[in-house]
């Protein structure tokens, strides 16, 4: 055997060569490269690396690493977060099912509506307007208004060519739930405008509060105006602009001169029933001032409106704060509660000088508001006559 001739042991197997060491590991990392290029299995576990090159990471172990982190996250987050009670999940079903209604294409809103439509007539047509859903325009998300010409189509039928058009009356607000008066042509809007200004038009609200009013039954006839709130959070609301105050000697009150920005606010309200600190109350407002009974509930009577996270604080904008014992009965916690939704339901809706014969509608109640009346033992004013 030449003096050039090497052998080379592999395991059990000997080869012989009569090449250079030096070309012989040339080769071995040429190999060795040419497998991790091609992504090989086999070239993870070769034991001839280049030390300078950095492993590649493969799409299937970022792939695995990405679920490993997410499965770890829910696991901690599970762990950490106490379950969800009843009520917090109705709470966050409503919230889901409000956002919906909101970003849903306007056919299917139009069909929502159109199932919910509680009285019509050549002149007007009345519905159950949802949770959350704006009457108007608001911040570009699906309102009523925008799906009106879809839901007159429905009404009239798809054979049927007309002009006819839906326009809001008396509007509600975007958080509040129950009828919505609709009139059929501009001059339908003005005959009920008409109305409403000659106390034609009789509006009963439902509402749940956060304390009991004294006395049970009156009539709130205090100026709201609109005001900035300074601080870290600088915002409007409408409050209070009263025009007595209390006397020096604190014995009577004086009447002062109004504001010129205030708006005059007639609110009558009563008791229907009481228990666990909270009230289910009914309120007719003879005006329609801004956020209305929401205001005179707050901060005349100091029974803020369940649900009402605006107007539960003067200075900030924060969540409602709720006392123990409501917070047990609604099996809800204080950091929760800002999942809260308004309390605040037309129920009743009743024109008197309409056509021949006046209209009355009663509205039935969401579900929501069902079940914290339920839970807070609260009783409707026909099941305490059945009883």
């Amino acid at each position: 055997m030449s003096c050039c001739t090497r052998v080379a042991a592999l395991g059990d197997h000997t080869l012989f060569s009569s090449v250079k060491p030096r070309t012989v590991c040339r080769r071995l990392l040429y190999t060795a490269r040419f497998l991790s290029r091609s992504q090989c299995p086999a070239a993870e576990h070769s034991p001839i690396s280049d030390p300078g090159e950095k492993p590649r990471l493969r799409a299937i172990d970022l792939a695995r690493k990405v679920r490993q982190e997410k499965a770890k996250t829910r696991t901690q987050t599970e762990q950490t977060e106490p379950p969800a009670s009843g009520l917090q999940q109705r709470v966050m079903e409503l919230k889901r099912f409000s956002m919906q209604l909101q970003n849903v294409h306007p056919n299917v809103l139009a069909k929502h509506l159109h199932r919910s439509v509680l009285y019509q007539d050549k002149d007007v047509v009345i519905i159950n307007k949802p949770y959350g859903v704006p009457v108007r325009e608001d911040s570009g998300v699906t309102s009523i208004t925008s799906v009106l010409p879809v839901l007159s189509k429905m009404l009239d039928g798809p054979k049927v060519k007309t002009d006819s058009e839906l326009l809001p009356c008396l509007a509600l607000e975007k958080d509040s739930t129950g009828a919505l008066l609709l009139a059929r042509s501009e001059a339908a809007v003005e005959h009920i405008l008409a109305l409403s200004r000659n106390n034609q038009v009789e509006r009963r609200y439902w509402v749940i509060t956060v304390g009991v009013p004294v006395p049970s039954e009156g009539l709130i006839d205090i100026p709201i105006i609109e005001r900035e709130v300074a601080g870290p959070q600088p915002h409007f609301k409408m409050t209070l602009s009263p025009i007595f105050r209390m006397n020096e000697a604190g014995d009577g009150v004086t009447k002062v001169r109004s504001h010129r920005q205030a708006y005059p606010a007639v609110t009558k309200y009563r008791v229907l029933d009481s228990s666990y600190g909270c009230s289910l109350i009914e309120l007719q407002p003879f005006s329609g001032v801004k956020h209305q009974m929401r205001v005179h509930m707050a901060y005349a009577l100091a029974c803020c409106i369940l649900g009402d996270h605006k107007y539960s604080h003067w200075s900030k904008l924060a969540p409602q704060i709720l006392p123990e014992r409501v917070l047990k009965k609604l099996g809800l916690e204080q950091t929760k509660s800002r999942n809260l939704p308004l309390h605040l339901h037309a129920r009743q809706l009743v024109l008197l000088g309409h056509s021949q014969s006046e209209i009355s509608v009663s509205c039935p109640l969401p579900k929501y508001f069902i079940k914290t009346l339920n839970r807070l033992q609260l009783t409707f004013p026909e099941e305490k006559a059945d009883k």
